[in-house]
Order: C-alpha cells, then sequence, then structure tokens
C-alpha cells in the first residue's frame, strides 16, 4: 500500500506542489483545474459514476443557459481505451458534445465549445 503522500507510480505529491509525472499533469490535477474553471464559468463539473455502464466520461459539465458536454481527463500522451471511444461516439450520436482533455490550455477552449449554441 502507498504512504498518503505519494502517487501510485512512487512519486512524491506534496503538500501545495503541482506534482508531474514524467514532466506530465497527471489526471487529478487536470480534472481539478476543469472543475474550477466551470464553477468560475458559473457551471458545474459533475463527476459521473455509472456502475454496469463503464467506459463514460470522468465528468458532465453542466453551464448557464442548459448547455452541457462530456469531458474524459487523460494525461499528456495517454489516448482514451476502445470502450471510452466507443461511449463517445454513441454520446456524440445521441447529439452530446464530447472531449477529451490532455493539456489544461484546453480547458478554456472546451468550456467556451460547451457554452456556445
Amino acid at each position: 500500500m502507498n504512504h498518503p503522500s505519494t502517487h501510485a507510480r512512487g512519486g512524491y505529491i506534496g503538500a501545495n506542489s503541482a506534482f508531474r509525472h514524467n514532466g506530465k499533469t497527471p489526471e487529478k490535477t487536470l480534472e481539478h483545474h476543469l472543475v474550477t474553471a466551470t464553477k468560475t464559468a458559473g457551471g458545474i463539473a459533475i463527476k459521473l459514476f455509472c456502475p454496469g455502464f463503464d467506459g463514460m466520461p470522468d465528468r458532465l459539465i453542466l453551464l448557464p443557459g442548459g448547455r452541457c458536454g462530456f469531458v474524459e481527463v487523460k494525461q499528456a500522451g495517454l489516448k482514451p481505451r476502445p470502450l471510452q471511444l466507443s461511449r463517445h461516439r454513441l454520446l456524440r450520436r445521441l447529439g452530446f458534445q464530447v472531449f477529451v482533455l490532455d493539456n489544461e490550455t484546453q480547458i478554456e477552449v472546451i468550456i467556451r465549445e460547451i457554452s456556445t449554441p
């Protein structure tokens, strides 16, 4: 079992540090920034747990004006698994926007895309 202050892959996570594994921002940090940016935009970022329906995106972003979109958060360089890609296609066929976030610079673009009618 890992010590609470260590990352599952062995790196140290300082209380106020932006931990990076191999120079890449981890998913958890990207997800935190997404949640913060969504709140700043007046919305909420719901963490999705879908028992019995694996592969759904990590977050459902709800913005003012009834705008919504799904966001899959990945560490830079990692791609969604085949089941996740299948769920993304399903959601898009149903008319929903689906984004894969793997870089902090994408957050504002994603929020803007979701909020634009």
